[in-house]
């Protein structure tokens, strides 16, 4: 297996794994759904970490091209296995539990401005605890960010879904988590809060972009 296929593979599998957490978590966990949310991430970060950088999300990936650690190929290769992660795990648990009663209603504005900030939270803490050079070799990476993603469900969940994620929008419009008619929120905002999150890494911490990678 080539390299790339063997990232996409990992991407794949764990963004699947990580939506299907989700949604049962969703389903069954309550109010503690954020806490199971939050562990999920960050064991399969630690897990696929070390094959893909474990991202798990479209706007990571992105944030990660911006950065200079991938170059475009790779980033849309990442973006194709996580949504088909997404789509997979949503169909999986249509199998074994009942769609949602409802999607969630959100007012767009507010929904956008949060999924913006606290995707735009969790990529620069990606950025910067998984990539940077100074911090090559930690062993909190997966920690931090499974606790970016919990904090932000607590803080945010009531007011957008709690979605930071464009795959994991993919997989709970699936299940009838989120109203299609909302996925350019769940899409658009993650990718915004993404791309100034990578420009902010740039510019304080310039020494680590790297220069080598073909766009």
């Amino acid at each position: 297996m080539n390299d790339i296929a063997r990232k996409a593979g990992a991407e794949f599998l764990a963004t699947l794994l990580f939506v299907f957490a989700i949604i049962t978590a969703v389903a069954e966990a309550g109010q503690f759904a954020p806490i199971a949310i939050g562990l999920a991430l960050m064991v399969l970060v630690y897990a696929t970490g070390h094959i893909s950088g474990g991202h798990l999300n479209p706007a990571v990936s992105l944030g990660a091209w911006i950065r200079g650690a991938m170059t475009a190929t790779e980033m849309v290769t990442y973006w194709v296995a996580q949504a088909l992660g997404g789509v997979v795990a949503a169909l999986i648990c249509r199998a074994v539990l009942p769609m949602a009663d409802e999607a969630a209603q959100i007012e767009t504005g507010p929904a956008f401005i949060v999924e913006a900030v606290f995707t735009f939270i969790l990529v620069f803490v990606v950025l910067n605890v998984a990539t940077a050079k100074a911090n090559d070799g930690n062993s909190f990476f997966g920690l931090a960010i499974g606790a970016t993603v919990m904090t932000g469900a607590f803080a945010v969940g009531p007011i957008s879904g709690g979605g930071f994620n464009p795959a994991v929008a993919f997989g709970l419009s699936v299940n009838g988590n989120f109203d299609w008619s909302n996925l350019w929120v769940y899409v658009l905002a993650p990718f915004v809060g993404a791309a100034l999150a990578a420009l902010a890494f740039r510019v304080l911490s310039p020494a680590d972009h790297e220069h080598d990678l073909e766009a």
